[in-house]
């Protein structure tokens, strides 16, 4: 049965036009892998290493591991990043380096930035992995071994209370997968993915913050998600919350700051769809580290 769901997904994905971005639970407290605005938006040099296990039990199921750091630099306006990833599903392996350049409006207490990313990814397609009673000799190592280029784009709107982001990446929408057999072709597309996310902070009592915040994912040809999360921060130390993600998950989440700079957060996610039965969840581990090298600007306490 395990198997059967695999191909079933991989189906999905070289088929159809899939959603093929890494899906990330803690995307509020790391908004880089999703917004190129937000680099430098902390007034610090940021580090952040998070790495996924999704669909537990299941043979081949996602596996998904990102380090990304951006920082601001002596002129307040800029903000640069970097973050490289690796995305491991089944006999897939997507990886790719995406370097960062952000450009922010100081407002009347907030302010509006505006963020490109440029990179190249890299596909490869195991096929000796793949166990099957009656090979389909379509697929060859040669073919499917790709680097392409990508770039994505974004706008982010933050305050010392509210933060909106908008953004969209694989802008380029480049093959990244190309076979031919008798003749005839057969591409896999990169697909625009479009991103919105908001959120705000509302102090309840003493020490007590209320955080509830969203995200909307749309890709062409799949149905739009959304996430939305309830969190709260006490005493300024450690986040816990909840999300539910529409006809996927419900999400259990917290985040301990473990030194002055360095925090530690950890997610679970119970799913509730077909795949329930068959997997034990999926776990999010994150490191985040916080250098101030500009401590006359940084905000405290610091709620995105």
């Amino acid at each position: 049965m395990k198997r059967i769901i695999l191909v079933f997904i991989l189906f999905c994905n070289y088929i159809a036009f899939a959603q093929q971005d890494p899906l990330f639970t803690q995307y509020m407290f790391n908004k880089l892998l999703v917004n190129p605005a937000y680099a430098g938006s902390r007034e610090a040099f940021t580090v952040d290493v998070v790495n996924r296990s999704q669909w537990v039990n299941i043979d081949g199921a996602p596996e998904t591991f990102t380090i990304s750091a951006h920082t601001a630099v002596r002129n307040k306006n800029v903000g640069l990043g970097l973050y490289i990833y690796r995305d491991i599903l089944g006999p897939t392996n997507n990886q790719g380096l995406m370097g960062t350049y952000s450009y922010r409006l100081y407002l009347n207490k907030s302010s509006l930035a505006f963020g490109l990313q440029f990179g190249l990814k890299y596909f490869d397609f195991d096929w000796a992995a793949m166990n099957l009673k009656d090979p389909d000799y379509l697929f060859d190592p040669q073919d499917v071994r790709r680097i392409t280029p990508d770039a994505n784009l974004g706008v982010y709107y933050q305050s010392n209370r509210v933060f909106l982001g908008v953004s969209s990446k694989q802008l380029l929408q480049n093959d990244y997968g190309y076979a031919t057999k008798d003749g005839k072709s057969s591409f896999s597309k990169l697909t625009r993915h479009f991103y919105m996310m908001g959120g705000m902070a509302l102090p309840l009592v003493d020490k007590i913050v209320f955080r509830p915040s969203m995200m909307a994912k749309y890709t062409p040809n799949a149905p739009m998600q959304f996430d939305l999360n309830a969190s709260f921060l006490f005493s300024n130390l450690f986040w816990v919350g909840t999300s539910f993600r529409t006809g996927n998950a419900i999400s259990f989440l917290t985040e301990f700051k473990i030194a002055d700079r360095l925090k530690l957060g950890y997610s679970y996610d119970l799913y509730i769809n077909e795949l329930q039965p068959f997997n034990y969840g999926s776990h999010e581990i994150r490191l985040g580290f916080d250098f101030p090298l500009y401590p006359e600007r940084m905000k405290t306490p610091r709620y995105f």
